[in-house]
């Protein structure tokens, strides 16, 4: 019986490098998370992933590498073209040095993406094969997977979920848009509104404070609104919910489906599912090993 397929799967942030080797059925066979350097200049993050990898794999056992970056990815998945919160990014042709460097295959894709990956090869979305997901963290990142495979577009940069309007004089957003969904969704936009951390408003919620009740429910409101635009586009199964915030979904949730089910014809939202993704802080590893995998 011939030897299963192993692979490693990355995810690159600005804090910390995680690493985990996978089977072919997404069994982790060993993990590690390492400091990002900093400077995170393309050359030093190389030779802290390249150091990384001799630990994790000292026998070469896996055949390709999957990597998640904070930023977009060309179509191709060879270029990181920018990468936030990294120092001096942009058109970093990483699967080219990772390949010169350790002699495997290696495929890029945004971290989002990887998470959305993830989150539908052996989370929450396992079910379905048409699916939305959303991250609701420092910022809020999307993936669209359509028939089992990441949808990134023509140029590698689809599915930026949470850069869409959603009020079209609000705050202004890096992206250059106004008021669009993250600046109304995402951790900042909490603190900005509310002066406190979701973890707080949701121990609030959790006691039955009315004021954090209704922060969550004018939350999730504005979420739906956003989502219903999503829905009428793209038809999925399912929207997946992760990142810190998913934390009280039970709060907002509620609110979102009244949204869905108020602006979305039947038609278009039929047997729709709205699911907490389960994957948490390894989905983005997860996600890339499945990238690595469909690249072999």
């Amino acid at each position: 019986m011939s030897q299963q397929k192993q692979v490693l799967g990355i995810d690159l942030g600005g804090t910390a490098i995680k690493l985990g080797r996978f089977d072919s059925k997404g069994v982790c066979l060993q993990s590690l998370t390492v400091p990002t350097p900093h400077p995170a200049t393309p050359e030093a993050v190389l030779m802290a992933i390249v150091d990384a990898i001799s630990l994790i794999d000292p026998e070469g056992h896996s055949d390709a590498i999957g990597i998640g970056t904070p930023g977009p990815a060309d179509a191709q998945g060879r270029v990181a073209r920018v990468a936030i919160n990294l120092t001096g990014w942009r058109d970093v042709p990483l699967a080219d040095w990772l390949e010169a460097k350790t002699g495997r295959s290696t495929i890029l894709a945004n971290d989002a993406n990887c998470a959305g990956l993830g989150e539908a090869w052996l989370g929450a979305g396992r079910s379905f094969q048409d699916l939305i997901l959303l991250t609701l963290g420092t910022g809020v990142g999307g993936a669209i997977v359509l028939k089992g495979k990441l949808f990134v577009g023509r140029e590698g940069a689809a599915g930026e979920l949470g850069l869409i309007a959603l009020h079209p004089d609000g705050f202004a957003c890096n992206s250059g848009n106004r008021g669009s969904l993250e600046q109304y969704t995402s951790i900042r936009a909490i603190r900005r509104q509310t002066g406190l951390e979701p973890e707080e408003l949701g121990k609030l919620a959790q006691a039955g404070d009315a004021n954090a009740l209704d922060f969550w429910r004018l939350y999730g409101r504005d979420l739906g609104i956003g989502l219903s635009n999503l829905v009428y586009v793209l038809t999925p199964e399912a929207i997946v919910i992760g990142g810190g915030i998913s934390a009280s979904a039970e709060f907002f949730f509620p609110a979102i489906l009244t949204e869905i089910e108020q602006r979305v014809l039947p038609s278009s939202r039929s047997g729709l599912r709205l699911l907490k993704a389960e994957l948490g802080n390894q989905a983005g590893i997860v996600g890339a090993a499945k990238l690595a995998l469909e690249k072999i």
